[in-house]
């Protein structure tokens, strides 16, 4: 897409100001995600709830994302998109607290989700305001997961030193999301020339080399799901405490925050290939580790593990699809989306019937899906 590069000043306080407004809400949301498997449990859902939910958060959000994305090329405008996004997530949090079954929690997170028609044209927008994208995806997923941390702590703290409800949890979650509006007020948007393009035309014109990337992408997601609901269930079966999932759950946001940036600088300089070869591999030993955990502190170690190989994998990926795509970036990052995305649901829904075999069990199938990854990430090119 031809469009305006803006001038570096304005370009890192675009990509702060967009980190701001993600810290916000990832803030709101992370307070939500660790209790969500306690909640649906108290309404009687198994593995197999669970297993769903986490795949439709990320499947159905996925169709949402590509929609938004191809609709700013085609405006030629990101920004009411971020906007209305955002907003839609706020609402949806709020109406979290009226669930009473672990069906309506699947139908109020699912329509959450619409607000991340958001996320290609923010995407977008980062990959015009930097020449750097490693860096530039790393600190904005730097501020966001940052978000997650302090979340996460808030929701330890109000479980189990106020030993507030759910419900009440949820409530403070969406007042402290809806901050997240007020930092969009002051981004720049590039200018950007629409692209009257159908959205089949679009996805059909990406580079051979992304969608073959984007393939290896959505191999790597079959394993790397929404698998951080299943961690905290199992560290409370070990320890039999809420509190300890809860604890290393804001472990693995902060090791997540703290090497984003210096996994996206080395990107920057080594090439996202030989970084994210590093990520898929140690996915597939934290995948060989679950299946012998034994005592706490080995679940910790797991924990920081996994915690790197978000650090290593999340934002390289954004910035690697930004890389092979010239044209139509909305498109590009939204079809990213789209397609990992929706592997999210039968990866979710497999985990969870696994899951509900043998834990055991569900961590072979991750480990295989690891190697996999690997295997055919070798052939991507750059």
């Amino acid at each position: 897409m031809r469009c305006k590069k803006i001038d570096s000043k304005k370009g890192s306080k675009n990509i702060k100001l967009l980190g701001a407004s993600s810290l916000f809400n990832d803030a709101g949301s992370e307070m939500i995600t660790p209790i969500l498997p306690f909640l649906i449990n108290s309404f009687g859902g198994g593995g197999i709830a669970i297993g769903t939910i986490s795949g439709l958060r990320e499947g159905l959000s996925s169709i949402f994302k590509l929609l938004g994305g191809w609709a700013s090329d085609r405006k030629g405008k990101r920004m009411p998109f971020v906007f209305l996004g955002y907003f839609i997530s706020v609402i949806f949090r709020f109406l979290l607290v009226m669930a009473n079954a672990w069906q309506y929690v699947l139908a109020f997170v699912s329509f959450e989700r619409l607000g991340k028609l958001r996320d290609a044209p923010r995407d977008a927008i980062i990959s015009k305001s930097t020449e750097k994208q490693g860096r530039g995806f790393g600190i904005h997923q730097m501020m966001d997961t940052l978000g997650g941390v302090i979340g996460s702590i808030i929701v330890l703290i109000l479980f189990w030193q106020f030993n507030l409800g759910f419900k009440t949890i949820i409530l403070i979650a969406g007042g402290i999301s809806a901050f997240s509006l007020i930092p969009l007020i002051f981004v720049k948007e590039p200018k950007t020339k629409p692209i009257k393009k159908s959205l089949l035309k679009g996805m059909k014109n990406l580079d051979k080399k992304l969608k073959y990337f984007i393939f290896v992408a959505s191999v790597f997601t079959l394993g790397n799901f929404g698998l951080y609901m299943f961690l905290i269930l199992r560290a409370k079966q070990i320890t039999g405490s809420i509190t300890i999932g809860l604890l290393l759950y804001v472990l693995f946001n902060i090791v997540w925050a703290l090497f984003t940036v210096p996994f996206g600088n080395l990107s920057d300089k080594i090439g996202r290939k030989k970084v994210l070869l590093i990520g898929y591999i140690l996915f597939f030993f934290v995948g060989i580790g679950f299946i012998f955990q034994d005592g706490i502190f080995y679940l910790a170690f797991l924990f920081l593990l996994y915690g790197l190989v978000f650090a290593i994998t999340n934002a390289n990926q954004r910035a690697f699809v930004s890389d092979l795509s010239s044209k139509m970036k909305g498109t590009a990052m939204g079809t990213y989306y789209a397609i990992t995305g929706l592997v999210n649901i039968p990866a979710g829904i497999i985990a969870g019937i696994l899951w509900d075999i043998s834990y055991s069990i569900m961590f072979i199938y991750i480990s295989i899906i690891a190697l996999l990854s690997v295997i055919l990430l070798m052939f991507v090119k750059e």
